[in-house]
């Protein structure tokens, strides 16, 4: 209840996504994360973040979904006799399939895409089991702008979402206020449209 967490998910499962990604799957991960717990200093890399997460590892399953599992830190996938390496795998129970986590301490990008694809098609042609469903990626950035996360993912092919993370907790009010707004929005235009 401190977290906000309830407030977050309403407002994460109000936003649009690509039409691509099932509905369990955004059912199953949010669109922003309370990462407060990590204790970063201002200035951290993208090491740092990640190693954070690891010591902190349960506090992060926590926050992230209790169907997650933890499978590796730096998972190495080898293409063509180079070697990759995705920040942090897991496995979800509940989606029967491997979720690469990209890290990332900046804004989004929309070259983000293109890497978290190249290893959603590693990990389904080499990792996956035949038994379990096709990868699901996200990537977890500092910020993002949804427009261009929208557009970003239009063409894509694999089921990926874009997720952002704040090292503080955001204020409850706010975020109640945020919720009762899209409500709000929600029940005038079922109203219209009744209306219509």
């Amino acid at each position: 209840m401190d977290s906000a967490y309830y407030e977050r998910y309403m407002l994460s499962s109000q936003k649009p996504l690509p039409d691509l990604v099932p509905e369990n799957v955004r059912s199953s991960i949010l669109d922003s994360y309370v990462l407060e717990f990590l204790d970063l200093p201002k200035d951290y890399s993208e090491s740092n973040l990640r190693k954070a997460i690891i010591a902190n590892l349960k506090d992060f399953i926590l926050e992230f979904g209790k169907d997650f599992t933890f499978i590796g830190e730096e998972y190495r996938i080898q293409v063509g006799g180079q070697d990759f390496y995705i920040d942090l795998l897991f496995y979800n129970r509940a989606l029967s399939c491997l979720v690469p986590v990209e890290l990332k301490i900046g804004k989004f990008k929309p070259e983000h895409i293109g890497q978290i694809n190249f290893y959603l098609e590693a990990l389904d042609r080499d990792v996956k089991k035949p038994n379990e469903n096709p990868s699901v990626g996200v990537i977890l950035c500092a910020a993002k702008d949804d427009a261009v996360v929208e557009y970003a993912l239009s063409r894509s092919l694999s089921p990926t979402l874009v997720s952002d993370y704040t090292l503080r907790l955001p204020d409850k009010k706010l975020l109640r206020d945020k919720l009762r707004e899209l409500t709000d929005l929600a029940l005038e235009a079922g109203e219209n449209k009744e209306e219509d």
